[in-house]
């Protein structure tokens, strides 16, 4: 049955008396007759279509869709009633209907629905005597699912947990019977008590089908592995287990994949050695590990927790750099100078032992002071990354240096601080070197190894959308800023870098950024090699984390079968697992932004009905985004609940107009708003705004 995103009322009532009927809720309305799901008719209903497409489905908070086709550039617009039954992330064929004149928007309606999606929604079980439904809260369904059972025995055990009335599911909805107001479907995991921080924290995991525990028989694999070198690996390697080496990484890092040597040469030239477990000498490929490890793609790092891609004993034993035990590693080592000129580089298999850790604040202060552990080493190196970093902009990498909020939680998960991020110089230190190993494999790979185009895993990132960068400079013109030519990728990243250094300090600094963001492509895995355009490489790979990153472990592979002779391996094979990891790097990505919305929602949750101000981030037909000062954190402002004035959104402009005030609103534009509401479930906070 449908229900509002508002808040549910009547909810004892909400499974009776519906059939046939028509519900209105949040004025909205939905015939039960046209929401049957995969079967029904749409004749005498349909427009005359213009075309016909497949496309994914994505729902709106208000109930509406997009279905975003692969090669049109704009979505297609489908409005409640014209879903006929469709759910988010449903693959569905639809058919466009003429463009309504004055209208900026392709609008149409679903005609087929080809394939449900297999992403769970999270709901709590509702028990009715043999009843059972799942009452899912959430922007994107608005409708609860029918668990059929015959008997309340038939509810699952899983993880420990049972399923019953009250607890936290993960349901996938298997079919949508002719007659049924709702849809059906089947519990896939029990994830725990509602506002218990595992359980919510195991939800977001369900949610977007990310694996939050290692199958038994994948740890007792990765347990059986040796620990112990052998003479015979340590002579086949090249030994820096006397030259000074050390690890930076955050305070609360647990393993740590990277580390850096250093040591003065006698021609007045310095060794820098990259330094990388070596993940693929204890995974081999088809093992039970490296299928697991295939399948995650990428470690996960909500706000509380990190969901790693390997299981304990190699991510935090066998492959963490830890100091004073010795570690094999994949390497690259630099022969540099003063002005960061490579002279030669070697790549191969190492054996280290790290003299010390720090953390980013440590070699922070070693960095400004002068003074402290390996202070000269760390100078220098700091000296060199600098170079580096001036020239890779100088060459035309594109300077985005948005500050990261992050939410620090007590031992319980509750969120008690929300504070920005800011990289430093020591960030800067480790990000060159890694970049510069990254580049150097790739470029050795491709141009060096003896072969016309040997098969290879390459980090992209194509060039920003003309249009997106015509809504950017548009945009910008309005607040009196300039994007300059933008013809070549030189010019483009050149113009970016100069529009950003203009807006720094001002109101419409965050919006600008934004926009320019979302100009760019998105990066990714592929054996097809462009070049990264955002860090301004030719060639450009990820070398560097392979506990955590699946491609980085085919790197290493492949570079290790070319260093010695091997012919190019299968590039269909190599795209195949290059598009997977990308998009399960996407996966991961959404789960860890929805961590990061749970915890702040619920820092905001004893804040209801405080006011803030706050600046205009975001601007759409149905509301208003803020995000409050200073912590950053967004919500919506309806159009509909600001009472003063109709106010709509002019595209055009980029601003919501009053109708009757003239009255107007854009990105940048600082408001005070009060808090209204803080939704766990949905993951959203709504604003009011406050008029002076």
């Amino acid at each position: 049955m449908f229900r509002s995103n508002k808040k549910k009322e009547g909810k004892k009532n909400d499974k009776k008396g519906l059939k046939g009927k028509t519900r209105k809720d949040d004025k909205r309305k939905v015939s039960v007759k046209e929401s049957k799901g995969v079967r029904f008719s749409t004749k005498g209903r349909r427009s005359r279509s213009i075309a016909e497409y497949e496309g994914t489905v994505s729902i709106a908070r208000d109930g509406f869709g997009f279905v975003t086709v692969e090669g049109l550039e704009s979505d297609i617009f489908v409005t409640q009633q014209h879903l006929r039954g469709a759910l988010n992330g449903d693959f569905v064929k639809v058919a466009v209907r003429k463009q309504r004149e004055g209208s900026r928007r392709t609008e149409g309606e679903i005609v087929k629905i080809i394939e449900r999606s297999r992403k769970p929604h999270i709901g709590i079980l509702m028990v009715k005597g043999k009843n059972v439904w799942a009452i899912v809260e959430s922007r994107t369904m608005p409708y609860d699912i029918k668990i059929p059972v015959n008997s309340l025995d038939e509810l699952p055990t899983i993880g420990g947990i049972k399923a019953a009335s009250g607890v936290k599911v993960a349901v996938v909805v298997t079919e949508w019977p002719r007659g049924s107001v709702e849809p059906f479907g089947k519990i896939v995991d029990v994830l725990g008590e509602p506002g218990e921080n595992n359980a919510e924290m195991h939800a977001i995991l369900a949610e977007y089908m990310l694996p939050y525990r290692f199958e038994p028989e994948v740890v007792a694999a990765a347990e059986k592995i040796s620990e112990t070198i052998t003479e015979e690996e340590i002579a086949a390697r090249r030994d820096f287990r006397n030259v000074t080496t050390f690890t930076i990484d955050p305070t609360d890092a647990k393993d740590f994949d990277d580390a850096l040597s250093f040591r003065k040469l006698d021609n007045g030239h310095y060794e820098v050695g990259v330094h990388i477990a070596d993940v693929s000498y204890y995974v081999k490929p088809g093992d039970i590990v490296d299928k697991e490890a295939y399948n995650r793609a990428t470690s996960v790092y909500l706000v509380d927790r990190t969901v790693p891609m390997l299981p304990e004993n190699l991510s935090n034993k066998l492959c963490s750099l830890r100091p004073g035990e010795d570690k094999l590693c994949f390497s690259t080592v630099f022969e540099m100078d003063d002005s960061a000129k490579v002279h030669d580089i070697w790549f191969g298999r190492t054996i280290i032992n790290s003299d010390c850790r720090f953390d980013y604040e440590e070699a922070q202060q070693v960095i400004e002071t002068g003074e402290g552990r390996l202070n000269e080493e760390i100078g220098i190196l700091h000296k060199i990354a600098t170079i580096l970093r001036t020239k890779r902009f100088d060459s035309g990498a594109v300077n985005f240096e948005r500050p990261e909020m992050k939410v620090l939680v007590d031992e319980t998960g509750k969120p008690v601080e929300v504070f920005q991020k800011i990289s430093r110089e020591s960030n800067f230190l480790i990000e060159e070197f890694m970049l510069l190993a990254n580049r150097s494999v790739a470029e050795f790979v491709t141009r060096k190894c003896g072969m016309r185009k040997p098969t290879f895993v390459y980090r992209i990132h194509e060039l920003p959308n003309q249009e997106k960068l015509g809504a950017l400079r548009s945009f910008a013109h309005n607040f009196g800023h300039k994007l300059g030519a933008t013809e070549t990728s030189r010019q483009t990243s050149k113009s970016l870098n100069k529009l950003l250094t203009s807006v720094k300090g001002t109101a419409e600094e965050s919006a600008i950024e934004m926009l320019a963001l979302r100009s760019m492509a998105r990066a990714r895995y592929s054996t097809e090699n462009v070049g990264h355009y955002g860090l301004a490489f030719r060639y450009y790979t990820h070398f560097t984390s392979p506990i955590r990153r699946y491609p980085d472990l085919m790197v290493h592979r492949l570079l290790a079968l070319y260093l010695d002779g091997a012919k190019s391996q299968n590039r269909e094979e190599y795209e195949e697992k290059c598009k997977y990891s990308s998009e399960r790097e996407q996966v991961a990505t959404d789960a860890e932004r929805s961590s990061i919305k749970y915890k702040l929602v619920e820092f905001m949750q004893d804040k209801v009905g405080q006011v803030f101000e706050g600046t205009v981030s975001g601007l759409t037909d149905w509301g208003m985004y803020v995000e409050i000062d200073p912590t950053k954190i967004e919500g919506m402002v309806p159009l509909r609940e600001i009472r003063t004035d109709f106010f709509s959104f002019d595209a055009d402009t980029y601003k919501i107009v009053g109708k009757a005030t003239g009255r107007s609103y854009t990105l940048g534009s600082k408001v005070k708003v009060r808090v209204v509401r803080a939704s766990l479930e949905q993951k959203l906070l709504d604003y009011e705004l406050v008029e002076e």
